[in-house]
């Protein structure tokens, strides 16, 4: 083979790591280089009927698309070749000589010592080409785009160190030919049996044939026996299709090692005609929180791909679904711009989410545990659901999980249906607690009372919690109500005193929380006695309509500017050290045990104080006596 121009490259930094890292971590499955190398060859075929859509010249003389393997025994060498969309040399350096994945650098950090750990995660990122040099030492591609004179082909090698050549050469045919030569140990792969078998269980639903080289015993001429269905999965009926073959075309679509959760698979006829092919991971991707990371399912039209990552058919709350969508409404000439305008688009959505919600909620039903998997995995990710999808905010609370005063644990699996099972008699609202932690809502002096009660609340730590909340308005009849927020029904649920006695205490105290008021003047909007708690001497709450802590920690953790939250200063004046405060003759003295009553609630409440010197400075004066 005639190279020229030749020169040698460096492969960018992580390059160079996830192959050390992906050789070593992935020995122990390395068949899988030859599912992602035929993987490959398939999603070139499927570009390039794409492409010739709109340009049939691409096919040339050459239109049976297909992915072939030859073995050369004596070299110990195995090609993988089609006759897809090919390479220019520029797509080769792009594709072969770096990784353009966002999130690049923070997940290779991720990886550690952890060999089953590892491999995992390398399979959520996809290796694609790179696994050839699990089993190869020197790895040589030839590759010509489609459209391109046969003299500008490209050729790249590499023995998967530092650095790869890469240079213009001759090739007959369009696509690319990977030709692996084989370290040593890894003759298996060059057995045709073997291979039969690896390409069977990985490979089989490939809609591409897979063709292997075999001679006539006659006269040796070559002949290329297709060993794959070559059928495209979706089109089968789903009764004839194994769980094994669901799988691997998961692994197929996704790139990932690990199995799905579950999947749905349906064929609609009627107003619309479509398939749908739908799973649920069980395993979040690495990436699931890089926000320029397109994601989205598969679209075909007419058993024809059109696009990868088509996010049109899917809410942004449901962007762990990997799988298709085949239709048979949308034109072969469909463009990004004109689904995002389309009738079709829209129903196949509403479709599509709501059958999502419906494998979900089939789970919930019948495997509590298979959905706990799921929900520690995507939770966080639902829980965007009721703010952006309020026609399924009915379906979506359904499927939202919580921890809860009742369970001592911060595992969130008790579902809404399950607290409104357990209301007490009398009980007309939901309760909950945000916090920025699960100890720190759990340890709320807002929940005494309660605790008192024995009054279930949900212990909401997550940040996106207080954001959800605004946009849960009522679950079977009932409404929610934050424990945090100054609201009558609360000091109702307060009042199991002797109205009398009460009262009494209210008229008693009224000149010291004049005082106080007066004290605090415009650091607080209300001053006010509570029967709320049993071991705390006050707390901090936010009237019902105005911005709570949590939404305010939000706004400045995305850097916006928030309003001041104004908070109500509640004392309890049953416990001692409100007493004491009470009694204050001295000005200074009272002073001091208001602020730090206040100080000591607004610390509770919000995990931080203005100024911690003066607060400590305050309480260690007062401890001095």
């Amino acid at each position: 083979m005639s190279l020229q121009e030749q020169e040698t490259r460096g492969f960018q930094s992580e390059v160079k790591q996830l192959l050390q890292l992906m050789i070593h971590s992935l020995y122990s499955n390395k068949e899988i280089f030859l599912r992602e190398l035929i993987s490959n060859a398939s999603d070139a075929a499927d570009k390039l009927r794409f492409r010739a859509l709109s340009d049939n010249t691409l096919y040339g003389n050459d239109g049976d698309l297909h992915v072939r393997l030859s073995v050369d025994k004596e070299k110990r060498t195995l090609t993988i070749s089609d006759n897809g969309i090919g390479m220019t040399r520029d797509e080769v350096i792009d594709n072969l000589g770096t990784i353009a994945k966002s999130g690049t650098k923070s997940f290779l950090e991720s990886l550690g010592s952890d060999a089953a750990k590892d491999s995992q995660l390398i399979g959520q990122f996809g290796v694609g080409f790179y696994s050839a040099f699990i089993v190869a030492d020197k790895v040589t591609v030839v590759t010509r785009a489609a459209g391109v004179p046969s003299d500008q082909a490209v050729f790249w090698e590499s023995e998967g160190e530092g650095d790869y050549s890469i240079a213009k050469t001759h090739k007959d045919t369009r696509g690319t030919a990977i030709t692996l030569h084989f370290r040593e140990g890894e003759d298996e792969y060059l057995d045709d049996w073997r291979l039969r078998s690896v390409i069977g269980k990985y490979s089989d639903h490939i809609a591409l044939p897979v063709e292997i080289e075999s001679k006539n015993e006659e006269d040796g001429t070559v002949i290329w026996e297709k060993i794959n269905k070559a059928q495209a999965l979706w089109t089968r009926n789903k009764n004839d299709i194994s769980d094994e073959e669901y799988n691997e075309f998961y692994k197929h679509l996704s790139h990932d090692f690990a199995d799905p959760l579950t999947w749905a698979h349906n064929r609609v006829e009627g107003k619309q005609e479509y398939t749908s092919l739908l799973y649920i991971p069980s395993v979040a991707p690495f990436d699931l929180w890089q926000r320029d990371q397109r994601r989205g399912l598969s679209l075909y039209v007419q058993r024809v791909f059109i696009m990868d990552d088509a996010e049109q058919f899917m809410p942004n709350y449901l962007r762990f679904v990997r799988g298709l969508v085949d239709s048979n409404d949308l034109p072969l000439n469909v463009s990004r711009e004109i689904l995002q305008d389309s009738a079709v688009t829209r129903n196949l959505r509403t479709a599509l989410t709501k059958r999502v919600l419906q494998m979900l909620e089939k789970i919930a039903a019948n495997d509590a545990e298979k959905y706990q998997t799921f929900w520690q995995q995507f939770g966080l990710v639902l829980k965007e659901g009721p703010g952006e999808d309020s026609s399924n905010a009915e379906l979506i609370a359904k499927l939202l999980r919580f921890a809860t005063t009742k369970e001592d644990s911060s595992a969130q699996t008790v579902s809404l249906a399950d607290y409104v099972s357990r209301m007490t008699e009398g009980q007309d609202k939901i309760y909950y607690i945000t916090a920025d932690s699960y100890a720190a809502a759990k340890n709320s002096p807002h929940l005494e009372l309660f605790r008192k009660k024995g009054i279930e609340v949900l212990l909401l730590s997550d940040r996106i919690d207080e954001w959800m909340m605004n946009y849960l308005n009522e679950f079977d009849g009932k409404s929610f109500q934050s424990v945090s927020k100054a609201d009558e029904s609360l000091d109702k649920l307060a009042d199991d005193k002797d109205t009398a006695a009460k009262e009494e205490t209210d008229k008693e105290l009224a000149p010291f929380i004049e005082r106080v008021k007066t004290l605090l003047g415009e650091r607080v909007k209300e001053v006010k006695l509570t029967h709320r708690l049993t071991s705390t001497p006050a707390i901090v709450t936010t009237d019902s309509s105005d911005m709570s802590t949590q939404m305010a920690k939000l706004f400045a953790a995305a850097g916006q500017e928030a309003p001041e939250v104004k908070y109500n200063f509640e004392l309890n004046p049953d416990h001692p050290l409100v007493k004491r405060a009470a009694e204050q003759q001295d000005e200074s003295r009272f002073a001091d045990w208001i602020n730090l009553l206040m100080d000591q609630a607004l610390f509770v409440e919000r995990g931080t104080l203005e100024d911690p010197n003066e607060f400590v400075s305050r309480m260690n004066s007062l401890l001095l006596g």
